[in-house]
């Protein structure tokens, strides 16, 4: 009962550190583009574009940002009719995590990987490749679809999104700025150059501001997906009550060698297994820069559930 009690207290935390995440992120767009406008004379109109930047793609990824996810790896809504068998494990999952049933995408391509995207548990949709689905079983299948329906069930597919955002606007922000400074030399306007040493020190945490934000921004991102994976593991296991069959897909997906033509650097942490084969290998020796737990920890953890029960 405790191990329940606990996963709906993480739930609600995830909720909780949405809410959170956009303030700060609204709060720290609007001071990078002050101190940034302010290097160049005016710090408000800085503000300005700092926090429009922050709203308005907030705004576009929290209402589009699936659409845009789904359109760029290719995936194609199904129905029912198309692939019966998938369709049953999605509706299986649905029930037993008390979700709507989500929409389904299939990815032509025969690497096997699968993710979970839009807002809400109420718009969430399900996206598995080709190759997932001819190279599981049922009940490894079973296993995948109970993982990312455990993400939208932790909410994590708004979060993950959002610090999608977060990364991007940040990057977009400080690659404006460092443009600007050097094909512009770092001029100021003359009425605030008397400032001389105090401006010139300015210029320069402006400038180390604009190299480290986007890193830091980028290493929360990675953090957060993998904390999220473990925690999709473990919920997705209490639906199914077979953590065999999800390391085994596990082993499988992480052990083929095909190559996910429609994954990015942009969308690979959305995937259950990095899909990004190279990333991955590296990943193992350099885990602060991996989107993805290690894999062979996962399927000991999983394995070790299996003993318990």
């Amino acid at each position: 009962m405790s191990k329940n009690i606990d996963m709906w207290a993480l739930i609600e935390k995830n909720k909780r550190n949405t809410v959170v995440l956009i303030v700060v992120f609204i709060v720290f767009m609007a001071v990078l583009g002050y101190v940034f406008g302010y290097v160049y004379g005016n710090g408000y109109y800085g503000l300005a574009i700092g926090f429009s930047v922050a709203l308005v793609t907030g705004i576009a990824v929290y209402y589009g940002g699936d659409s845009v996810v789904l359109g760029i790896s290719g995936a194609k809504k199904i129905e029912k009719r198309d692939n019966p068998q998938l369709f049953n494990v999605v509706e299986e999952m649905a029930v037993a995590s008390g979700l709507p049933m989500p929409e389904v995408y299939i990815i032509d391509d025969t690497a096997p990987n699968a993710f979970a995207t839009g807002r809400n548990p109420g718009h969430a949709k399900i996206a598995v490749t080709l190759g997932l689905l001819q190279k599981l079983n049922r009940d490894e299948l079973q296993g995948v679809v109970a993982h990312e329906m455990s993400h939208v069930k932790n909410y994590d597919i708004l979060y993950a999104t959002l610090v999608g955002v977060l990364v991007g606007s940040v990057a977009l922000l400080c690659d404006f700025f460092l443009r600007y400074t050097f094909f512009s030399g770092g001029r100021r306007s003359r009425k605030d150059s008397k400032g001389g040493g105090a401006q010139a020190i300015l210029m320069i945490i402006a400038i180390v501001l604009a190299i480290l934000a986007p890193i830091f921004a980028k290493l929360l991102q990675l953090a957060v997906s993998r904390q999220r994976e473990y925690l999709a593991d473990a919920t997705g296991v209490q639906l199914t009550r077979n953590p065999l069959a999800l390391a085994g897909a596990l082993e499988k997906i992480s052990g083929d060698t095909e190559v996910l033509e429609a994954a990015n650097r942009a969308t690979q942490h959305l995937y259950i297994v990095n899909p990004i084969k190279s990333f991955e290998a590296r990943a193992k020796s350099a885990s602060l820069f991996s989107t993805h737990p290690s894999i062979q920890d996962r399927i000991s953890i999983l394995k070790a559930l299996a003993h318990q029960q």
